[in-house]
């Protein structure tokens, strides 16, 4: 859905000062992170669970789940990229997101709020706000229903107020002010797992007619 409206896209990316150049590689990048992250849904969990040795008759598991609610704030100077590269990996390993888009370039990400409300994504799952963000940072960093938290940009007396108010209810703090998101560095399975929390399981061996059973 994003494809099918890729010239509307590349024109609002011109209108906030992208070259046409710039805006056609910049939606082709947003389509493929999707493409590339959608291919990892029911993958990563493969990848990072582990079946643990254990001295003991049981099975010992550790899964990645879900941590939740994810508040992020976007990267300020990427009206699309950015925006695409930070939900994309929240949503792929299963959580909710409460996205603060561009204050400056808000354009793309209101016509991207517009193609996840048409697409089958299930309603609720991707929230995306625009507005200032020394306004909102506070209410996304002590809010007691959100789980996690990123930060996409390097202002450090921000990042200073996001880890102490995020401290209130343990929230994860994740910030991304070094990535490249036009890059290879922009897209990684390891930004899935950034919002997972490892489970362990134990599971008795049963002997069943005095012979051990498993799975």
């Amino acid at each position: 859905m994003l494809e099918g409206r890729k010239a509307q896209f590349v024109d609002e990316l011109m209108k906030q000062d992208s070259t046409k150049a710039q805006a056609e590689k910049e939606v082709n990048l947003c389509i493929e992170r999707f493409i590339y992250y959608s291919g990892w849904c029911d993958k990563f969990q493969q990848l990072y669970s582990s079946v643990n040795p254990v001295a003991s008759s049981h099975f010992n598991f550790s899964v990645p789940e879900p941590t939740g609610v994810v508040a992020a704030i976007a990267p300020q100077q990427d009206a699309l990229l950015g925006l695409v590269s930070v939900i994309a990996p929240i949503i792929a390993g299963g959580n909710t997101c409460i996205v603060l888009a561009s204050s400056t370039k808000p354009l793309c990400a209101v016509t991207f709020a517009e193609v996840l409300n048409s697409s089958d994504l299930p309603g609720g799952v991707v929230n995306i706000l625009t507005g200032k963000v020394a306004e909102l940072v506070p209410y996304f960093a002590d809010h007691m229903d959100v789980n996690a938290t990123v930060f996409c940009e390097s202002d450090s007396a921000i990042q200073k107020m996001i880890k102490e108010k995020s401290a209130l209810n343990v929230k994860r703090v994740v910030l991304y002010d070094k990535i490249k998101w036009a890059d290879a560095t922009g897209q990684s399975p390891y930004f899935i797992m950034d919002f997972q929390e490892i489970k362990t399981t134990w599971h008795p061996i049963e002997n069943i007619g005095g012979a051990k059973a498993g799975y």
